[in-house]
């Protein structure tokens, strides 16, 4: 039986994707194993977001290399669907799979003998300008949640981003197809699963056409039975309307976590990256959420250093974070993307300036982050503990996201467990105390 192992980049949509093409590898026989079992295949999902991504791709493919040299290398996702002939020239890349073609590799592929190093690399992209189906795909096995994609593809246009370059127009599944998904996710005593896409408010086109949304969506999924959590992975604030926030308020099952992406607190630089909101629009969401749902967290993304961001343009985003009752803030800094619109602006914010920007706001977002624990402590929550014990200790999740340690207990993990938040350790962690249910 041949061996296969699996690494991948990027979100959780690109887990939840491995891990679909790992269930195909499975049903024609293929075992899943460790690098360090040297596998007969490798098979490397990327992602293309930043230039760091890219970069990580020929060096993860020289490290597998280096373990497993008879390896057949196997890459595909987001970087190899913009960039195909950049990776086949990698040495000792077999394959090149894009962003359609990835779920029939195994269709595509029959022998699986190493390539001598004086023959090509194998590719499969088509355009994504194409009418591109819908690919189901959900994690299982290899945490405690299960990452769930509903929609796929994105049709805005921000003038930084590669991802509709990468996987085309916005697409989903059917309301009864998702919901049939979770059905079987359940049966494999899963507690949680993530709603992933890459923008998962549009979810609802069908056939190139509107023929749903994303609250229609959520209804749906709050009447299965079965599952204790739903989490919203992230959603743009134009997308994010009221009715959402008020289902959730008094949903059985959706908990009180919303990744909101901001990208810029100044409406000048929004407009220059082609978003569909203002801060003032940003502001109200947050303030609604707030007002509806006081103990909900609320994640955001942030980009620093892109093209013509001034010192006070930098500044104005940091102090309107600041006001933000926020929990936590993910921080990137700007990367030029080809063939995107930002790439040939003028005016372009030095690397050095990216990075102290950067560093600013990644300093911030830890004070906020704490500043949120501290006001939850004392009160009672419901942790779902993961999988898995490092240094003796197992960690989990409140339904808001707060982050908790306990000494390891056999059994805990997988399990919803009834806990006092006492205090938060000198690494940011809270430490409960277990309650009965």
């Amino acid at each position: 039986m041949k061996k296969v192992t699996f690494h991948t980049l990027g979100c959780k949509l690109n887990f939840s994707e491995t891990s679909e093409i790992g269930r195909l590898f499975t049903e024609k026989g293929f075992i899943t194993v460790t690098l360090a079992q040297r596998p007969h295949i490798f098979v490397l999902n990327t992602c293309s977001v930043t230039e760091n991504a890219d970069h990580k791709c020929a060096k993860i493919v020289r490290e597998a290399l280096k373990i497993a040299p008879k390896a057949f290398i196997i890459v595909i996702g987001c970087y190899a669907q913009l960039k195909p002939e950049e990776i086949a020239a990698i040495p000792g890349v077999d394959a090149v799979f894009g962003t359609h073609e990835k779920f029939k590799l195994l269709d595509w592929i029959t022998d699986w003998n190493k390539k001598r190093s004086d023959e090509s690399a194998t590719i499969q992209v088509i355009s994504i300008k194409e009418k591109l189906a819908f690919s189901p795909a959900y994690s299982l096995g290899d945490r405690t949640r299960t990452f769930l994609k509903v929609q796929d593809g994105c049709s805005y246009c921000c003038s930084f981003c590669t991802i509709p370059l990468a996987r085309g127009a916005s697409r989903s599944a059917t309301i009864a197809e998702v919901v049939t998904q979770v059905q079987t996710i359940v049966r494999n005593n899963v507690k949680e699963i993530v709603l992933t896409g890459v923008n998962l408010g549009d979810f609802g086109i069908i056939d190139q056409k509107r023929q749903t949304n994303f609250f229609e969506l959520i209804q749906a999924l709050d009447k299965v039975d079965g599952i204790k959590r739903f989490r919203i992975s992230s959603i743009e604030p134009n997308l994010l309307r009221k009715e959402i926030i008020d289902f959730v308020a008094v949903s059985k099952y959706f908990v009180p976590h919303f990744h909101m992406p901001l990208q810029s607190g100044t409406n000048k630089i929004l407009k220059l990256m082609q978003r569909r909101y203002t801060t003032t629009l940003y502001q109200e969401r947050v303030a609604y959420l707030k007002e509806k749902i006081p103990s909900c967290c609320i994640g955001i993304d942030v980009l620093v250093g892109f093209p013509s961001e001034t010192e006070e343009d930098f500044l104005e985003t940091y102090h309107f974070l600041n006001e933000l009752p926020i929990a936590y803030i993910h921080v990137f800094p700007y990367s030029e993307r080809a063939h995107t619109k930002a790439a040939y602006m003028d005016q372009v914010v030095p690397q050095r300036e990216r990075v102290k920007r950067a560093r600013m706001l990644r300093i911030l977002s830890e004070k906020k982050l704490r500043h949120f624990y501290s006001q939850h402590l004392g009160h009672t929550a419901t942790v779902l503990f993961e999988y898995g014990a490092d240094d003796g200790v197992i960690e989990g999740f409140t339904e808001n996201y707060i982050r908790v340690q306990l000494p390891y207990q056999p059994g805990l993990a997988n399990r919803l467990c009834k806990v006092l938040l006492k205090k938060i350790n000198s690494e940011g962690i809270v430490i409960p105390e277990l309650l009965k249910m």
